[in-house]
């Protein structure tokens, strides 16, 4: 009970010296508002476009094998042989066949093609717009949701129906906010209609993972019109794996079916690319961690700065009271209840800074996020270590002050003047 009113004593007069020196408190407690917004600032942002990238290759799915010539990152420990993999050959929808036919371990493959090509409708048109070629499948492997219409039928992909779906970006650059749905979009001197509209996913750190700018048609239409064999269509065979067989399963199988398709020896190397989202996952788990450790480094000397401010605040503090610890100690205080009004007048300052940080970013988080594609998020995780840093500040700042003052003699004190 002594322990938990001393405390609330030492509390009660650190409010009270904060509130006289109101001035003087705002100006310490600036640094600590500043370094606080540069060390967690830094933090947010690196914290939120890591999300925004996970969250884009999560919709491609952690399930999936995607069947290139070129592979999205070099194996751990090695360069990026680009002259080797250049001469690979790429994905073809005879391949395709194959794999669809003969993959025990896929739930779903999809072969699909991608080029940018203009889109024309009435007076509007899109440059570079993105046509997606896929197979049936697709809609099992890349999840999305549609808007509006519907999506073309596994009959429409096989006779090669001139039908379209669109993404949201599109419908809106194209239609200006009328219903595109029935309606005959004009791509390479080719009328189709439109049957669909995609949800709008919004914008992605790898747009080559969002649909609101792609046109999506069936493979056999789009054959007619693109020539898939070439490397400038890009093709490649997505393959899902079934429901109680896992990726590493998969691939092994994908890789002999390739391998014996492509007649390749057991001494020759690989001559595809199995790519996966794990693959950008670890490159993405080296990159972040390098990232933060930078970040934290860059914001720490805004918050040292911002503690040698609250020091020398607390020294000045202090001295101003050294008539008032010297009455204090001559009717029986304690040193350390000295030291605690220190203390706790430290810790409160640079608390009550990083509040002010914390509220600033949160803020400016809210204004970026409703304003722009851009999703920033102020996590719990960073607002506990924003707050805890603060502490941190104030202990040390206010200890060595604290430490003075409760040393003070009291006869020597009550006789200071200031």
């Amino acid at each position: 009970m002594g322990l938990i009113r001393l405390i609330w004593e030492s509390l009660n007069m650190a409010i009270q010296a904060v509130t006289v020196n109101r001035l003087r408190a705002m100006l310490s407690l600036l640094g600590i508002t500043i370094g606080i917004f540069a060390i967690i600032a830094v933090f947010t942002i690196v914290d939120s476009l890591e999300t925004n990238i996970r969250e884009s290759l999560n919709s491609l799915g952690s399930d999936v094998i995607y069947i290139e010539k070129w592979p999205w990152a070099p194996e751990e420990g090695e360069e990026f042989a680009w002259w080797k993999y250049m001469n690979r050959p790429i994905p073809t929808f005879d391949e395709f066949e194959f794999i669809r036919e003969k993959c025990r371990g896929a739930g779903e493959v999809s072969f699909i093609s991608a080029v940018g090509r203009r889109i024309e409708y009435g007076n509007s048109n899109i440059d570079r717009a993105i046509l997606f070629g896929v197979s049936d499948g697709f809609q099992d492997i890349r999840s999305f949701e549609l808007e509006r219409g519907r999506y073309f039928t596994p009959l429409e992909n096989s006779v090669g129906r001139n039908v379209v779906v669109i993404g949201s970006r599109i419908a809106k650059d194209l239609f200006q906010g009328a219903n595109p749905v029935g309606k005959y979009i004009e791509m390479l001197g080719r009328k189709v209609m439109v049957i669909g509209v995609i949800e709008k996913e919004g914008k992605g750190t790898f747009d080559a993972f969002i649909l609101d700018e792609m046109a999506i048609l069936p493979i056999n239409y789009y054959k007619g019109f693109i020539d898939i064999r070439r490397e400038r269509s890009n093709p490649q065979i997505w393959v899902k794996a079934k429901n109680n067989v896992n990726v590493e399963e998969l691939t092994f199988e994908v890789t002999q079916l390739l391998r014996a398709y492509r007649r390749l020896k057991p001494s020759d190397e690989d001559n595809f690319a199995l790519n996966q989202t794990s693959i950008i996952n670890n490159q993405l788990d080296q990159f972040f961690s390098v990232l933060k450790i930078a970040g934290f480094f860059i914001g720490i000397f805004s918050i040292i700065v911002g503690g040698f401010g609250i020091a020398n605040i607390m020294f000045v503090s202090v001295k101003e009271r050294t008539h008032i610890i010297g009455i204090q100690k001559a009717l029986g205080a304690k040193r350390y209840f000295i030291l605690l009004q220190f203390l706790f007048e430290s810790v409160m300052l640079s608390i009550a800074g990083g509040v002010i940080g914390l509220l600033i970013i949160f803020l400016g988080a809210m204004a970026i996020t409703l304003t722009s594609d851009f999703s920033v998020y102020l996590t719990m995780n960073n607002i506990l270590l924003g707050i805890g840093i603060s502490s941190i500040i104030g202990l040390i700042s206010g200890i060595f002050p604290a430490w003075q003052g409760a040393r003070m003699d009291p006869v020597v004190a009550i006789n200071t003047t200031f």
